[in-house]
């Protein structure tokens, strides 16, 4: 048990390789846990407005983020290109986003295989529509303030798909231009700007250490993380994972709007969380190649998206003789009212999720709950438990069970005319 990884520190270089891309798919995902409980208590055009309110809050505030951390702030078209390399808004392969550099104020991106597609695609046209045009028209403008206020992001076309097999399945342009109305930051942003998850300071990234550690030369086909440091990981992964707590909390905040009580808006999101955590889990017990002993739930738990990073969560996992996830009711996530503070003696449904993936037989008991901490122990017993509703409902996602392949090594991008 003791030679297990329990944590990021604890994962080598080719762990953490593998580990970044299960992150931004499983920040993808959130999405995938929590609109189909709005789309089933208001609607269509409620999920659709909650979706921009909690992407043009979360995503201007985490590309900035990203920017600064992997050294390649700017305001041109291709710091905004590689923002999307690194967003849970377009986890690699997934969302296949191809890029073409005219010059530094024009772009072109499209998408060879759109997953978000293949998951909204059969329930129809009106709900693609929503997605492709009402959904990615602000959002799109409102990422590209984290670089330049300039930009706009137009189609050459997206779907409903004409003809229905049309590849690639969408096409952008990004032009900057000093004519163009400047693009405010959105108020959505503003205030998620102003969050502990947004503000927090995490270790830097250790210039030494071998392989890459910052961005900031030309663009690249892809990245290929196996080249990049296991110090530039660990620190990639805790910002993929503050990603997931921005957007979390942006779409808590949208939430809140449309219903009664704060109780329900916190229930949506405990929901969302217990979708995405069972998803990820099992996925990342999958990629890991773990077993199913305490030191294998341990590990699972540890390096959960949305424990991480500890920093932010104050939630550690502690493995002695017993299993046990430690909330530290103090943290900076405590402030914010993210992800952990949904978690209480009465509800451990998202920590249920996360250790029944490992084996359905794992369970979560609250063994103390006080004001300082909430301390929850792992047991196995003799009955498997059901898959949660709410996982089920998340696996309706192709991102479930989609396979990353090996693109082999990346190429810089060629700048001028296609």
């Amino acid at each position: 048990m003791s030679d297990l990884p329990r944590g990021l520190a604890d994962l080598d270089r080719s762990e953490l390789a593998v580990l970044v891309p299960e992150l931004l798919l499983a920040g993808h995902l959130i999405d995938r846990a929590g609109m189909p409980h709005l789309i089933g208590a208001f609607g269509r055009d409620v999920m659709r407005d909650i979706a921009i309110d909690e992407w043009m809050g979360a995503s201007p505030v985490y590309s900035k983020r990203m920017q600064r951390t992997l050294g390649f702030e700017g305001d041109s078209v291709v710091t905004i290109f590689k923002n999307l390399q690194i967003d849970i808004g377009s986890p690699p392969q997934f969302m296949d986003f191809r890029f073409h550099v005219t010059d530094r104020d024009h772009g072109e991106f499209w998408l060879d295989h759109c997953g978000a597609l293949m998951d909204v695609e059969p329930m129809g046209p009106d709900y693609v529509t929503a997605m492709c045009h009402d959904i990615e028209d602000p959002t799109f403008d409102a990422t590209a303030t984290a670089s330049n206020p300039r930009a706009q992001v137009r189609p050459v076309h997206r779907p409903p798909r004409v003809p229905a097999d049309r590849s690639p399945h969408c096409a952008w342009t990004v032009v900057i231009d000093p004519g163009h109305p400047e693009l405010q930051v959105p108020a959505q942003a503003v205030a998620i700007g102003a969050t502990a998850a947004a503000t927090i300071e995490l270790d830097p990234i250790d210039p030494h250490d071998p392989g890459l550690h910052d961005y900031p030369g030309p663009l690249l086909s892809d990245l290929d993380f196996r080249q990049w440091s296991a110090s530039a990981l660990r620190r990639i992964a805790e910002e993929v994972c503050l990603q997931g707590h921005l957007l979390a909390l942006s779409f808590l905040a949208s939430t809140r709007n449309h219903v009664d009580t704060d109780d329900d808006a916190r229930s949506f999101s405990r929901r969302q969380f217990t979708g995405v955590a069972g998803v990820a889990a099992s996925r990342l017990h999958a990629a890991l190649g773990l077993g199913t002993t305490q030191g294998d739930v341990a590990a699972v738990l540890a390096l959960s998206p949305g424990l991480l990073p500890t920093a932010y969560t104050g939630v550690h996992v502690d493995v002695g003789d017993r299993v046990l996830v430690r909330v530290d009711r103090a943290a900076p996530a405590a402030a914010d009212g993210s992800w952990p503070t949904l978690l209480d003696a009465d509800h451990l449904e998202p920590l249920d999720a996360i250790v029944g993936a490992v084996d359905r037989r794992y369970r979560c008991l609250a063994v103390a709950a006080g004001p300082g901490e909430l301390v929850v122990e792992v047991v196995r017993g003799d009955d498997e438990l059901p898959v949660p509703d709410d996982v089920r409902l998340t696996r309706f996602s192709t991102g479930a069970d989609f396979a990353f392949t090996d693109r082999g090594t990346p190429v810089a991008l060629r700048t001028g005319p296609r």
